[in-house]
C-alpha cells in the first residue's frame, strides 16, 4: 500500500505544479517535488492526478431498465418502473458491480446507492450490493430506499378525493430492516457505510422520517432522501404540510450537516436559507432532471447562498448512464443560462471541487477524503493528458470538465489500494461482467405499464395539463 506517484501534474490555487506524491499505509505521507521514493515507483508524467469524485446519488438496479424507459414524468415514469422492477439477487450484484465499474472509470472513487430493496428479500439485497461494491473495492454509501405509503400517494389529489392503498410493510417493519442492516453491514472503517434513507416526502410519512432520525443519531449515520425532484412534489407538499417540504422537515428536524438531498429542482429563496443556515448538501443531477423534465435546479443560488453542493449520476434508467464525467460536464454548463452574470458561473475548477471535496462533505467525511492534502486517506484518480480525448494540451482540467473524455481515466487508487490501472479495472473481470449483463437481458422495444394506464388519467388532471 506504499507507492510514490512521481512527476505528476496536479492544480494549485491558479495554476498547475508538478510534483511527487508519496503514500504510507493508505494515507497521503508528502506533496513535493522530487520527493524520495517509498514502497513502488508510478510514472505521473503527462498526467493529471485529482482527488476521487463522489457520485453521490444513484440507484444501482435501474441498470436493467435503461435506454427503455418511457419518455415520462417522474411520477408516471415511476409507475412504469415498478411495473417492471422484479429483480433477482444476482441481477442486484451484477448491476452493482456495474454500477460501480462506470463510476470508477469516469473518475469516481465513491458511490452513495439510493439502492431499491426486493420485497420479501431486503436484507439479501443490502448484503448483495454489499458484496458487490467489495469485490470491485470502490467506498460504497448504501442508502436503502425505504418508504411506507403507495405509489399513488405521492401524486396530488387536487380538488378529487383520492384512496390509496396501504403500503405492504409497515413503519415499524421497515425501520427494523434498516437497524438490523446498520448492525450487519454499517462498516465505514472498511469502505462500506450504510444511510438511512426514506425515499422523500411523497411517499414517506413523519413516523417513517422520525425513526430514521433517531436511527441517525443513535448510530451516528448519514441521512439521504430525494426532495422536491418535481413541480408535482411542490404542490403535494402544500397539500399534507400546509407549507413548504424544506420547511416541514426543518419543523421534524431531518435536515443538518449529515443530510444530503437529491435534485432540490422546486425550491424557493426561503427554503434555500434553510438549507444553508442547516448545512445540508444538494447532490445536483441535471441529467435525470432533464430526461424527466422535472426542471433545472437553482444550483447558482445555492452556491451564492452557501449551500454545499455536489454532483450524482441518478439511476442508470433515469439518465441512462452513470458517466459522472457527463455529469459534472452538464451540471456546470447548464447553469449558464439561468444566471446572465457570467461572474457566477461554474468554472471547471469549481466543478471539480464540487465532484470531490463537496460530496464529502455531503457523507461528513470531508477531514478524510476529497482533496490532495497530506494526511487524508488516498482516494485518488490519475488521468492520462495524452489521450486523444484531451489533446491537443491546453487547460487539463478544463479538457477533463468541458470536452467529452473516454478512457481517460489511468489510474485510481482507494484507501491507498489501486482498483484501476492503464485504464482497466484490477479487482474483477469486466469481461465476465460483460457477459452477463448481455446474457441475461434481451433487445425490447415495447411494452406497457398497466399502472400508468391506472393513474395517467389523473395525473394530467391535477398537473393541468
Amino acid at each position: 500500500m506504499n507507492f510514490t506517484i512521481q512527476n505528476v501534474l496536479i492544480a494549485t490555487n491558479d495554476d498547475y505544479a508538478t510534483v511527487d506524491v508519496q503514500v504510507i499505509d493508505g494515507t497521503i505521507a508528502a506533496i513535493a517535488p522530487d520527493l524520495d521514493v517509498i514502497g513502488t515507483a508510478v510514472d505521473g508524467s503527462n498526467k493529471l492526478l485529482l482527488p476521487g469524485f463522489v457520485n453521490a446519488h444513484t440507484h444501482s438496479s435501474e441498470m436493467w431498465q435503461r435506454g427503455i424507459m418511457s419518455i415520462f414524468p417522474l411520477e408516471l415514469w415511476l409507475a412504469e418502473l415498478y411495473d417492471f422492477a422484479p429483480l433477482d439477487l444476482e441481477k442486484v450484484y451484477l448491476s452493482a458491480l456495474g454500477t460501480a465499474v462506470e463510476t470508477l472509470l469516469s473518475g469516481g472513487t465513491s458511490v452513495v446507492d439510493h439502492l431499491v430493496l426486493t420485497p420479501g428479500k431486503e436484507l439479501e439485497t443490502i448484503a448483495t450490493a454489499v458484496r458487490a461494491y467489495r469485490e470491485v473495492g470502490i467506498r460504497a454509501f448504501i442508502a436503502p430506499l425505504i418508504q411506507d405509503e403507495s405509489l399513488s400517494a405521492g401524486i396530488p389529489s387536487g380538488e378529487t378525493e383520492q384512496n390509496h392503498e396501504p403500503y405492504f410493510r409497515s413503519t415499524t417493519a421497515t425501520l427494523e430492516i434498516i437497524e438490523e442492516a446498520v448492525k450487519q453491514f454499517h462498516r465505514p472503517e472498511e469502505g462500506v457505510s450504510i444511510l438511512v434513507a426514506p425515499t422523500g416526502i411523497q411517499l414517506c410519512s413523519d413516523g417513517l422520517f422520525k425513526g430514521c432520525i433517531e436511527l441517525s443519531d443513535r448510530y451516528n449515520l448519514c441521512r439521504h432522501s430525494h426532495l422536491l425532484e418535481t413541480k408535482a412534489q411542490e404542490k403535494l407538499a402544500q397539500e399534507k404540510y400546509g407549507c413548504t417540504a424544506v420547511e416541514h422537515l426543518q419543523r421534524i428536524g431531518y435536515l443538518g450537516d449529515r443530510t444530503s438531498l437529491a435534485h432540490c429542482v422546486w425550491l424557493n429563496d426561503h427554503d434555500i436559507t434553510i438549507l444553508a443556515q442547516t448545512q445540508c448538501t444538494v447532490v445536483h443531477n441535471p441529467l435525470s432532471n432533464l430526461r424527466l423534465g422535472s426542471g433545472i435546479a437553482p444550483i447558482l443560488k445555492y452556491i451564492k447562498s452557501g449551500v454545499n453542493v455536489t454532483f450524482g449520476c441518478d439511476g442508470a434508467s433515469s439518465n441512462d448512464s452513470q458517466d459522472l464525467l457527463e455529469a459534472i460536464k452538464m451540471g456546470s454548463i447548464l447553469h449558464n443560462i439561468t444566471d446572465s452574470d457570467y461572474q457566477n458561473w461554474i468554472t471547471p475548477k469549481k466543478a471539480v471541487e464540487m465532484a470531490s471535496l463537496g460530496g464529502a462533505k455531503g457523507l461528513n467525511i470531508a477531514d478524510q477524503i476529497g482533496s490532495l492534502t497530506v494526511g487524508k486517506q488516498a482516494d485518488l484518480v490519475m488521468y492520462d493528458l495524452t489521450n486523444l480525448s484531451l489533446l491537443p494540451r491546453t487547460d487539463p482540467i478544463g479538457l477533463l470538465v468541458l470536452g467529452r473524455p473516454t478512457n481517460v481515466v489511468h489510474s485510481a487508487w482507494i484507501n491507498g489500494k489501486q482498483i484501476v490501472s492503464k485504464n482497466q479495472i484490477n479487482t474483477i473481470n469486466i469481461d465476465n461482467l460483460r457477459q452477463e449483463l448481455f446474457n441475461r437481458s434481451q433487445w425490447e422495444t415495447k411494452r406497457k405499464s398497466q399502472t400508468v394506464a391506472q393513474i395517467e388519467t389523473h395525473y394530467r388532471q391535477v398537473m393541468d395539463l
